[in-house]
């Protein structure tokens, strides 16, 4: 294992903010893994360094196959991390809305020009991200659709599910669409947990990528052979949203099976504790995400459902 600073943001008042990649191998660039790019992606942050722990045993064995070179970013945003901010401290903005960034820019464009100059050249790029919407999925591997995605590749990894979603104009300031221009074959892996670390799906997501690694020719590793993928459309998800504020009770979580009709969640007065709304499912499917936060708002989005194909 080589630990190398891939970039440094001078700090005035405070230690530099040093960022890191772990390389892995000798040889072409074959695959960069990308963790936490926000403050609250703990999950992210410990999946890449269980990733580290296992590609350093699988070098120390000699597993590592000639000629390939694996890299591992952990995170690309220690200043959150460390202040428990999911975005940039002292602005708010999100890292992965800045690519492929500018050297000479504000802050956050010159960390994702930084970060963007190092990643690029991989064949290969794996990201671990979160949604916009506090939740948490049934593990999965997501795609935009830009014309150089490649789903059969995404069924690799062995998840459940890849989805492929269409890009939208925000998406073209993200590392995954950018690694795609510049022929990366890139793929952004969701998992249960967020700002908490969820051990049985970081352990599914390791194992995934040490899967895809091993069908890939990069690396020796045994592991069972995984799902065989279903590959979904954004437009196969159906959305749920509240018809009112309050605290939020699930009855539900991700994988489960639902039938139209059937309570989903319950809303209730945050004052008085009464029930005030039931949320139903709107059709016959498979649980895909579920919010996760004790409030929610009027209009949010608290659920997404896997159509049945009959519906």
């Amino acid at each position: 294992m080589r630990k190398e600073t891939i970039y440094t943001l001078k700090n005035l008042y405070r230690d530099d903010m040093n960022l890191y990649g772990y390389h892995f191998g000798k040889g072409e660039k074959s695959a960069c893994i990308v963790g936490a790019c926000r403050g609250n992606e703990v999950q992210q942050l410990y999946i890449c360094s269980q990733l580290i722990r296992q590609l350093k045993e699988l070098e120390e064995r000699g597993a590592i196959i000639k000629g390939n070179e694996i890299m591992v970013i952990p995170t690309v945003n220690t200043a959150s991390l460390n202040v428990g901010k999911r975005f940039w401290p002292t602005d708010d903005s999100d890292i992965n809305r800045m690519y492929p960034g500018d050297g000479s820019g504000e802050t956050t464009k010159r960390i994702a020009a930084g970060i963007f100059d190092a990643v690029k050249e991989y064949s290969y790029g794996i990201q671990f991200t979160s949604f916009y919407i506090p939740g948490n999925f049934v593990p999965h591997v997501r795609m935009m659709d830009t014309g150089f995605q490649n789903p059969s590749l995404a069924n690799l990894f062995g998840l459940p599910y890849v989805v492929v979603r269409d890009a939208k104009p925000f998406d073209k300031a993200t590392l995954n669409y950018n690694w795609q221009l510049k022929n990366t074959s890139a793929f952004s892996i969701y998992t249960s947990g967020t700002d908490q670390i969820d051990e049985p799906s970081a352990r599914m997501a390791v194992a995934s990528v040490l899967r895809f690694l091993t069908r890939m020719g990069m690396v020796r590793y045994t592991s069972h052979s995984g799902y065989i993928a279903t590959v979904l459309h954004e437009s196969d998800l159906s959305s749920v949203r509240t018809d009112c504020a309050g605290i939020y009770r699930p009855h539900v979580k991700p994988g489960e099976e639902v039938s139209r009709g059937e309570i989903l969640a319950d809303i209730l007065d945050p004052y008085e504790g009464e029930i005030i709304s039931q949320i139903l499912a709107p059709t016959e499917g498979i649980v895909f995400f579920s919010h996760s936060q004790p409030f929610v708002t009027e209009g949010g989005i608290i659920f997404k459902i896997i159509r049945r194909l009959h519906e």
